[in-house]
């Protein structure tokens, strides 16, 4: 699971890290969240293809992933690319979950689901998750990855807490930031708050400082610019009994990438 990736050096580092990364490590499937990816806010067709074409199986979301227009049709269109889940179903374009092939010919559900503390009331995530593990008209295969892009680390880990046991992996997005509480829950779900971002180092949450302080100094509105320089690349890898959906080890990864 990666972390935000932030704009076209977030995009460049996943183009010139992830194949060797997979091969060196075995990596059977790989999740990114990419409401980042376009010019630092939203996704557009054209960015969702060349993380698809460089290795990302599934392409996850958050609450940017409205900002571009354009993406609305290509929702509709793939299921490669979710939107969260709690978001509805009744004229919301896309899909929140989405079943899938791993390189190794395991089925991996993956889930989308997006927190509301502090952030837009959207449907509760915990009872969409909920409805959708104990009433599929087919049961979920037993590997199962949740992105949970929420503000807040109590709703997140409440959230691991509440699937633990029920899915394999639940990675926090959002933040930006990463979080040092990786670990496996008591009934096997692998859980992290925040897998953290994948974009620019020397920034605010991926973008160039000069277009963030404003707003911190003044109050001024300020149109956010992505970052540059040396990019840090933060994801999480889970190893998984795909027979038991039960993660077995997990490990959190950081790597920094020079221009």
């Amino acid at each position: 699971m990666i972390g935000d990736i932030i704009g076209k050096p977030g995009r460049v580092a996943i183009e010139r890290r992830l194949a060797p990364l997979r091969a060196e490590r075995g990596i059977d499937f790989v999740v990114a969240n990419g409401e980042n990816v376009a010019g630092g806010l939203g996704l557009t067709e054209s960015t969702a293809e060349a993380l698809l074409a460089c290795g990302v199986d599934v392409i996850t979301s958050g609450n940017h992933i409205w900002d571009k227009r354009e993406i609305y049709a290509y929702l509709d269109r793939t299921e490669r690319v979710l939107r969260p889940l709690n978001y509805g179903t009744h004229g919301v374009p896309g899909r929140g979950s989405g079943i899938y092939s791993a390189l190794d010919g395991t089925d991996i559900a993956v889930i989308n689901l997006q927190g509301r503390s502090a952030m837009i009331p959207i449907e509760n995530p915990f009872t969409e998750a909920d409805r959708l593990l104990d009433e599929a008209s087919e049961p979920l295969p037993p590997a199962r990855v949740v992105d949970f892009h929420c503000e807040l680390t109590s709703e997140k880990n409440a959230m691991g807490v509440h699937l633990d046991g029920r899915v394999s992996i639940v990675s926090g997005t959002h933040t930006h930031v990463p979080t040092a509480d990786e670990r496996i829950l008591p009934r096997g779900t692998a859980y992290q708050s925040d897998v953290g971002m994948t974009g620019p180092l020397h920034s605010v949450i991926g973008f160039e400082p000069r277009s963030v302080l404003p707003r911190f100094m003044n109050g001024l509105p300020t149109r956010f610019e992505v970052g540059d320089g040396p990019v840090v690349f933060n994801a999480l890898l889970v190893d998984v009994d795909p027979a038991t959906g039960r993660a077995v080890a997990i490990e959190r990864l950081r790597e920094i990438l020079d221009e």
